[in-house]
């Protein structure tokens, strides 16, 4: 190409434009009033909703901490965990085992592991696990993470603001029916296995499809009883809808059949 013509190499032709960078991570802290606080670090961006700390996160959180019997000497699942926040606090609340989940992504597993390093003792990082899981997948690896004299299932497993995924109430019911443990005259305690799922209406014109995961758990068997509402600033005070129905985190607990648990 003689000098002064224009270069129209293809390289310049089909040359991408340049992306934005990732955003950095953010942290939130879980404050408590006798224990101490937690620093939760967030992923910068991510479309499956990782980069916040959710209201539901935080009334999980308080929850066990005002709760921590249900967690004491049990095997704990946390499904999409984000940042982890109930799972962290089931771990320094004496769980046996805790099991960390989210998409396996590794920007989403890594920054579990962060957590998790930043705000356990090492005694407590020996009882937590992170892992990659997809909601209806087999779950050998998580299965195989219980500690052999807890192989039938965990015995509480975590639902935090996930419920908002019209589209994965089948596969995460299918989850929970797998990991969840059955209760047996060998238990040695009073609190049945169950699943606790707490979640707001974000957005209020769709409430009723969030509440359909509760119909098809009854369908399918389980016991479902509300257990608890808590109030929060909303999460994004700008969106369309009811103020007060997106402030509220409502905590719903499902057991297997007749079976209830008898605490709380």
């Amino acid at each position: 190409m003689q000098d002064g013509e224009e270069d129209l190499s293809l390289g310049d032709v089909f040359t991408e434009p340049p992306r934005p960078p990732t955003p950095p991570p953010t942290f939130a802290t879980y404050t408590r009033n006798t224990l101490p606080d937690l620093k939760i670090r967030l992923v910068g961006s991510h479309p499956l909703w990782a980069h916040h700390l959710w209201n539901a996160a935080l009334a999980f959180a308080s929850y066990i901490d005002s709760n921590p019997e249900i967690v004491r000497n049990r095997c704990i699942l946390e499904l999409g965990a984000g940042g982890g926040l109930p799972g962290l606090v089931a771990a320094q609340n004496g769980a046996k085992k805790v099991v960390l989940t989210d998409y396996p992504e590794a920007v989403l597993i890594d920054n579990l592991e962060f957590n998790v390093r930043q705000n356990l003792s090492l005694d407590e990082q020996d009882r937590i696990e992170t892992q990659g899981y997809i909601w209806g997948q087999p779950i050998n690896n998580i299965m195989q993470a219980l500690p052999k004299d807890a192989s039938t299932g965990f015995h509480l497993i975590i639902l935090s603001d996930l419920i908002f995924n019209h589209s994965q109430h089948d596969a995460l019911l299918k989850t929970c029916d797998m990991c969840l443990a059955s209760r047996t005259p060998s238990d040695n305690t009073s609190i049945a296995p169950c699943v606790l799922v707490f979640y707001s209406h974000h957005r209020p014109h769709l409430a009723d499809r969030d509440l359909g995961f509760f119909r098809k758990a009854r369908g399918a068997g389980w016991v479902c009883e509300e257990i608890v509402t808590r109030k929060y600033p909303p999460m994004f005070p700008e969106d369309p809808g009811e103020e007060e129905v997106r402030a509220t985190v409502h905590g719903w607990r499902m057991t297997r059949g007749d079976v209830r648990s008898l605490s709380h």
